[in-house]
């Protein structure tokens, strides 16, 4: 009996692009490794359904819709005799395919608290030198890519710049599911007028106006979605409690946990350390597992770990304020002893309940600029090249401080 053929050249179905294609077998096998089929479980914004209920789109989706615009911008730059082989297109979308496959559940907490000294960067590398053993070598030319280690830096650019694939999609589909409007962007216009000049990639100079309203929605969605205060605080309030969680964990003491969630728990693990083993352990932990746990310690004999838990479960978060400039040292003793006596938390766990610090957004960083090609064969910052006096306001990075403690006690 002849074996069964499984199509690999198979549609998905994306409510932002419509019908998405796979482009060949290979990068439908890397589709289906249980690595990449992980990112289904992790979640695209972290805990930012809480404030936005729409917000349960999963790295899956991002990843896949990545490499779809990544055919189109190939397809584009062809045109415009850009010349791009077959061998240099597929590595683009594989590079970019895989470029956020390290993340850990809920995409940013693990970083903070138990896996320490090693960003989701590094970890997408080893996954994709992992998979490059697995399927022979044909990975080679993407993690060159991804390294920024090819000889066509536009290539790379294409990956991650200040206008590269993945902010593209992620404000897209970002705005999307959280229904901020201010994010949608015109990908497809932007894609449109990318050009290779002097193998860097640029913008021609009709795009100008698409570039401008790119620049201005990023700084939007990260006031309005990424650091929307509540957002912040339920962020924090998680990596908080796994924070707690590892503190016990290092006592030796009990708690409920899945397999690999216990492992990065009761390990210390970091760059030294994290081997092939690790890596295998790390694709198996999600955001269920994360969950999971934290509903069985609301129930924990620890008091600090059972609030933390509880305050997550329930959506009781911390208030939190923010403001322009650094809180004084008499804002900040005003809460202390009021909500210590009222939680009967121990003086040294204070810092699990009342903590500050700062958040930066800077929508333009004129260090690695993006650029106008204009209609005489010029390069221009588009800073320079705007009209909008505000794009020059957009490369100054703006602070705000903020201090989270239990809504009870308010500041003055």
């Amino acid at each position: 009996m002849s074996k069964q053929k499984t199509n690999k050249l198979k549609i998905l179905n994306d409510p932002i692009y419509g019908f998405i294609s796979i482009p060949n077998s290979l990068i439908f096998d890397i589709i289906e490794h249980p690595y990449f089929q992980r990112l289904r479980r992790v979640t695209q914004m972290g805990l930012s359904n809480l404030v936005y209920p729409g917000a349960n789109h999963t790295r899956f989706h991002h990843a896949i819709g990545c490499m779809h615009l990544m055919q189109k911008a190939v397809h584009v730059l062809r045109t415009k005799n850009v010349e791009i082989s077959n061998k240099e297109a597929n590595a683009l979308y594989i590079a970019i395919l895989l470029h956020d496959i390290g993340h850990g559940a809920f995409s940013h907490a693990l970083e903070h608290s138990i896996v320490n000294g090693i960003a989701h960067e590094e970890i997408s590398l080893k996954f994709m030198k992992k998979l490059n053993e697995k399927f022979k070598g044909k990975l080679t030319l993407a993690i060159k890519i991804f390294e920024g280690k090819y000889h066509r830096s536009f290539f790379n650019q294409l990956i991650s710049s200040q206008l590269d694939i993945d902010r593209l999609d992620y404000l897209k589909r970002d705005s999307f599911f959280t229904g901020v409007a201010e994010g949608n962007i015109s990908s497809d216009r932007l894609i449109t007028m990318m050009n290779v000049k002097n193998d860097e990639l640029v913008i021609e100079q009709k795009g100008i106006y698409s570039v401008e309203k790119f620049l201005i929605a990023r700084r939007l969605m990260y006031w309005q979605v990424y650091l929307h205060k509540t957002c912040l605080s339920a962020e924090t309030l998680l990596v908080k409690t796994l924070q707690r969680a590892k503190e016990l964990a290092k006592k030796n003491v009990e708690l409920s946990a899945s397999t690999p969630l216990r492992y990065f728990l009761y390990n210390t693990i970091n760059a030294e350390n994290f081997t092939d083993e690790t890596l295998d352990i790390f694709s198996t932990l999600d955001d269920y597992d994360v969950l999971s746990a934290i509903k069985e310690w609301v129930h924990h004999d620890d008091l600090v770990l059972a609030k933390l838990s509880s305050m997550i479960v329930n959506r009781k978060l911390l208030k939190i304020q923010l403001q322009d400039k650094p809180f004084t040292t008499k804002q900040l003793e005003k809460i202390d002893v009021s909500f210590k006596n009222e939680l009967g938390i121990a003086k040294e766990d204070l810092h699990y309940f009342k903590f500050e610090d700062k958040v930066i957004n800077q929508a333009y960083n004129s260090e690695k600029p993006i650029k106008i090609l204009t209609k005489k064969g010029k390069l221009k910052d588009i800073a320079k090249a705007s009209d909008q006096l505000n794009l020059q306001t957009l490369t100054k990075p703006v602070i705000k401080y903020y201090v989270c403690y239990p809504k009870k006690f308010l500041l003055n």
